[in-house]
Parts: structure tokens; sequence; C-alpha cells
């Protein structure tokens, strides 16, 4: 089933912030600082899994499976990456089903050709925007949880100008799509402009490194947003803390450093469920 907070916080126009999560390692650590929404990030969730680049590879059972492990580990709800749908209509709502059925919260699908690209990165290409429309109504056909939320992605502002952008994300509105997701803008003032195109909760991606300029949840909320997901920071951040204890230990020999921040092994044990085990081997040990 869904997680209705999603839903509940949209409705009540409380700021969304949510952290992408790239495996279950962050799942346990979002738990414990104490997020209600995160973000199941396709990126960095296959870049974690499979080391292997945003551009498709990926199938939807790999994605599926992902997503339903975040859903048993992560206490908040989960708004999962699906990519374009993994195809056509056909596949958008199989895609509907298996996430829906997996435990997600939210489903996003973008408008770009199959295999898609980060949208980040050069090269993106995108479908027409009454076929992008079309596997919306498709989507939103499929769902049979009212609190599951369809999210329509556009990556048109780097092939179709602003232009684009404004008109695919009327047309995705009127399709059904419960939050829309302008791609890659590059600036306060795009975003002001696409955010009060149209009547639907907007979501906002802030992509350490992207195109998009980072910004807080106080002024995102002010350019028009309702939430925002930050899928690159505990990646990034991750990446270069374990360059550095890896450094470390290369040129010393050892991890000890006051300079390398460590997570406290024991809190680590209680936060991946081991008290657990100990009690029921406690419990039942002969």
């Amino acid at each position: 089933m869904a997680n209705p907070i999603l839903r509940q916080k949209l409705a009540a126009r409380q700021f969304v912030t949510a952290p992408g999560i790239q495996d279950m390692i962050s799942a346990v650590i979002s738990n414990k600082v104490g997020f209600d929404v995160v973000y199941g990030s396709g990126y960095w969730t296959v870049a974690s899994a499979y080391g292997l680049p945003d551009a498709g590879i990926a199938s939807v059972t790999q994605m599926v499976d992902r997503m339903a492990t975040l859903v048993r580990t992560c206490n908040a709800a989960v708004v999962a990456d699906a990519d374009t749908g993994f195809g056509g209509l056909l596949n958008v709502h199989h895609t509907v089903r298996a996430y829906e059925q997996a435990g997600v919260t939210a489903i996003q699908i973008e408008d770009q050709e199959f295999p898609k690209k980060c949208g980040h990165t050069p090269g993106k290409r995108v479908i027409p925007a009454e076929d992008m429309a079309e596997k919306i109504r498709v989507a939103v056909d499929a769902r049979q949880d009212e609190n599951f939320l369809i999210i329509a992605r556009t990556d048109a502002r780097q092939s179709e100008g602003l232009e684009g952008v404004l008109h695919r994300m009327k047309l995705y509105a009127e399709a059904g799509a419960d939050i829309l997701f302008p791609e890659a803008l590059t600036s306060d003032d795009e975003a002001r402009t696409v955010t009060a195109s149209v009547d639907k909760p907007m979501m906002a991606n802030m992509a350490d490194g992207g195109l998009t300029p980072i910004r807080d949840a106080k002024t995102l909320e002010g350019l028009g947003y309702a939430m925002s997901i930050f899928p690159a920071m505990n990646s990034l951040v991750a990446a270069a803390a374990m360059e550095k204890a890896m450094e470390h230990l290369k040129e010393t020999g050892t991890s000890l450093s006051p300079d390398i921040p460590m997570f406290n092994f024991r809190e680590f044990c209680s936060l991946i469920g081991f008290e657990d085990v100990w009690a029921f081997e406690k419990k039942w040990a002969k």
C-alpha cells in the first residue's frame, strides 16, 4: 500500500524535502534522521547496485526489486524513479502495477526516448508531447490505490526551450498527473515561470553538480515548488568520504585518523537490526 503522507502533505501545502537514497545504508541513516519522504533515485541506485550509468540499462525487474527493498528498509514514503516507464504503453501499465505492488508511494515517469539518459547529461531526446500524455493517462488508469501518485517529468528544456516545457507541463497536467517535474531548469526565473503556469504541485530536482542551481527549501517554496528531491547528495558525500578514507589507508596503513569521521559500529549494528538477532538468539539458544 502507498503511504498517504505525501498526498496529505501536498494537500496541506506543506513543503516536502526528500533525500536521494542509493542503498540500504543510506536508508537506515534516513530512518535515524527521521525523513517522512525519500527519493529512490534511478541514477544512484543503479550506480550503487550495479556500477552502471543511468542510461536505461537496468531493467524494470531490477528497478522494482531495488525499490521494494528500499520500501521494506525505510520508514518513509518512497518516491521512485521509473525512467520512461520502460517502453511503450503496455510497459507503462505493468510498471505502474509493479511499483505499486512493491509499496512505493509515487512513481516518476519521464518523456525521454527509450533508452533514457540522466537528465543533467548531454544528448537527451524527448518523445512527442502527446505520446507522453498518453503514457500518463495509462499510468493513471493502471493505479489501484488513490494514495499512489503519478509524477510526470519533462526533459524538454534543453531541446525545446522553456516554451516546450510549459506546453508539456500543461498537457501532462490535463492527462491526470498528480505532480509535475520540470527537469533541468537553469534559473530561478525559469522556475517561477513554470510553476506559475499550471495549478499542480511541482517538484524541483536539486541535483548537486547538475544544471539547476541548488536552493534551500524556503527559497524553492517561494519559487512555487511543492517539493524537492536531492538525489545526488548522499552518494556524492559518501563517495568523497570513502575516497578520503581509502587514500589515508593507502598512505598510512591504518583506518585511524582524527580527520576522518566514522559512524559508530555498535549503533550501526542496531540500525540494521542486529539487536533483534541477538534477542532471538538469547531466547532460542540451547
